[in-house]
């Protein structure tokens, strides 16, 4: 959703009016609208893949939505429908094909989903965030390379000032690990399995955001280490200003979704990426496989967690200074600090008809 929110902020600030499109369940209600944007809400269903009987209800409710999307468009007349991906992004897409409004994607995965891949045979243009994703649309002439939009936050994140609020010295090492907002099990437990050894490494801090769902369990995990030394080994359950944070840390580990990696390499953080691997397509180990090939990062598969990989990884990383300043550098140059940017002025390039495929 922030992408999203972030590229239309860019569009109000250039004079643009912006609506959002979604279901009332999702998140996107709620921020959108504290955003100050006008919200329509929209049904859309999903189907599990492992369960072809639910294809049939989830088309039909798709086939609603399209009709009701056409209406709202109709209403609306739009110049442009930008679709970020997601079950909803297909009624809008339908309706906009069906109405002749210019429609622009953003694919924020090395693997294109579902709907982005389907939408992609009438979309006008694709901005990607990977070089590699072009080659899974129906018409990769039509892709540009954009980058990943990064809310403005992150980029002005302040380091220094996390390091205080935290009371972690400014001169010791930093050690920033997260597994997203519910947290990651696997990885929440292997790392509390290094908790001696981290420790035992002179100047490291550590902190660890363990997700609302597991913080308990982790804070649990570390109380009854025989390390009793907790006071450089941080448990916190969330973490609003990621900016800060990662500006804050020498070496991150993370999953490797597209928001995770975007924020790693726009920042310019060393990372160690452990892709989630239930991801579909495994688009996970796709979005880390560009910032490995370039220096910037290391990745650990969840299957060696618990291996000698993730220990040998992190504890070399966070003993060896200058092949972390080295993948910083590396992680830094793969960033789109203005991508956007880049994706509004694609929108607004094919409501005027100056895009590929006019």
């Amino acid at each position: 959703m922030h992408p999203a929110l972030t590229v239309a902020d860019v569009l109000r600030a250039s004079g643009h009016e912006v609506a959002f499109a979604g279901t009332a369940e999702g998140a996107e209600a709620r921020l959108s609208t504290e955003a100050g944007h006008d919200f329509h809400v929209l049904p859309a269903r999903g189907w599990d893949r492992s369960r072809p009987w639910t294809l049939v209800a989830g088309i039909a409710v798709m086939a609603w939505s399209a009709l009701r999307a056409w209406a709202l468009l109709a209403r609306l007349r739009p110049d442009c429908v930008l679709g970020f991906g997601g079950y909803v992004s297909i009624p809008v897409g339908i309706a906009a094909w069906m109405r002749d409004v210019p429609l622009v994607l953003q694919e924020q995965n090395a693997v294109p989903g579902l709907a982005n891949r389907f939408l992609s045979r009438w979309a006008r243009a694709v901005a990607v965030a990977y070089r590699g994703s072009a080659a899974h649309l129906r018409h990769p002439e039509r892709a540009t390379l954009a980058g990943m939009p990064v809310r403005p936050a992150v980029l002005a994140g302040d380091g220094e000032a996390w390091r205080v609020r935290h009371g972690i010295p400014s001169r010791d090492t930093l050690l920033f690990v997260f597994g997203g907002s519910r947290g990651a099990r696997h990885l929440n437990e292997a790392t509390v399995a290094l908790f001696g050894r981290l420790l035992a490494l002179p100047g490291v801090s550590v902190a660890h955001v363990a997700g609302r769902v597991e913080a308990d369990a982790v804070n649990e995990a570390v109380a009854a280490h025989p390390h009793r030394d907790a006071s450089r080994y941080h448990v916190l359950d969330y973490e609003e200003d990621m900016g800060s944070a990662l500006a804050a840390a020498d070496l991150v580990v993370c999953r490797s979704g597209a928001s995770s990696v975007a924020e790693v390499i726009a920042v310019g953080r060393a990372a160690v990426l452990v892709p989630y691997p239930y991801a579909t397509d495994d688009h996970q180990t796709l979005n880390a496989s560009e910032v490995v090939e370039a220096g910037g990062a290391v990745l650990v598969r969840d299957a060696d967690l618990d291996g000698p990989e993730y220990a040998d990884a992190v504890l070399g990383l966070l003993a060896d200074r200058e092949r972390r300043q080295r993948m910083a550098a590396a992680a830094a140059r793969l960033g789109v600090p203005d991508a956007a940017a880049r994706v509004a002025a694609l929108a607004c390039q094919a409501a005027t008809g100056k895009v590929h495929g006019e």
